[in-house]
């Protein structure tokens, strides 16, 4: 591996270390917002993907409109999963339980880097997969004693959303040439299109529109635009496991700004995952060779 592929590569990781700890805001963002959950999932969507939207036209500025006429099925495959992903995610809460979903999503690195050896021949590193059966033992952890249960189809929206962060996941990196901002900011507007059914957009308090203009675009679309460019960089399974950084952020920024104290199991097992995420970002950093053979070459 040349030096500047060395960098890339760990520009890609810290990319998406970056949209994971954007993304672990969502917990204090939730609690401090009183808006009912569809009328703040359809605002949230239209400032994140007006924010991501906006980062698009500031980096291509007059080429805008002439990107967008290249955009094909990558950008629109890429699209049609994120929007899967954020409402199984929804549903997968409410039709089961928490730890239900959450072990099921904590198995996404695995279902990333089976697609992506099938689909593009991208073979996961023993440190990634090593890396990732850690940290799904702290995710059990953190859900020890938690209540299981619920119902099948719940589960199975779990799994949906676990197969949609992988599979657009490994587009991104398959099509690295493709401008992926514009599918994520679609991705967000037709959340809210589909949410808008359920939501009271015009009963909202002035108050939680700003906490959810301030979640839309320093949450979503910054952790989406983040993800998007950091993805591209590094091999599929690597940029799933990284985003797991989420889990045991999530609980911690709520702990330290809103002072909810989290249960021993979930001190524990998130020491647990974040011991397997910063140990292989380290021996990344240190020059260890990255945890794939690329199957193409990697972007600029």
């Amino acid at each position: 591996m040349t030096a500047a592929e060395q960098k890339n590569h760990r520009l890609g990781l810290m990319l998406v270390a970056a949209a994971a700890l954007a993304w672990s805001s969502s917990g204090v963002f939730v609690r401090l917002i009183g808006a009912d959950l569809f009328t703040m999932l359809f605002w949230r969507g239209i400032f994140s993907g007006a924010g991501v939207f906006a980062v698009f036209v500031i980096m291509e500025r007059e080429k805008t409109f002439a990107v967008l006429k290249t955009l094909r099925w990558p950008a629109l495959a890429v699209a049609l999963l994120s929007t899967m992903g954020m409402i199984t995610g929804i549903g997968s809460m409410r039709y089961t339980s928490v730890a239900d979903a959450m072990v099921i999503y904590a198995t996404v690195p695995f279902m990333t880097a089976a697609l992506a050896f099938v689909t593009i021949g991208e073979r996961p590193s023993r440190s990634t997969m090593t890396a990732s059966v850690v940290a799904l033992c702290g995710v059990g952890v953190m859900l020890w004693g938690s209540e299981l249960g619920g119902s099948l189809f719940g589960k199975f929206l779990a799994v949906l959303m676990t197969l949609s962060m992988a599979g657009f996941t490994v587009i991104m990196r398959r099509h690295r040439e493709v401008p992926m901002l514009p599918a994520m900011a679609a991705s967000a507007w037709i959340c809210s299109f589909v949410c808008f059914w359920w939501a009271e957009p015009m009963g909202i308090s002035q108050q939680d529109l700003v906490l959810i203009a301030l979640f839309g675009i320093f949450q979503n679309a910054a952790g989406l635009a983040l993800y998007t460019f950091g993805s591209k960089r590094i091999p599929a399974a690597e940029a799933t496991l990284l985003a797991a950084l989420e889990v045991p952020f999530t609980p911690l920024w709520v702990f330290l700004l809103l002072g909810e104290t989290p249960a021993a199991q979930t001190l524990i097992g998130g020491a647990i995952v974040l011991i397997a995420l910063f140990t292989h970002i380290l021996a990344e950093f240190r020059g260890k060779k990255p945890a794939a053979a690329d199957a193409f070459p990697i972007a600029p």
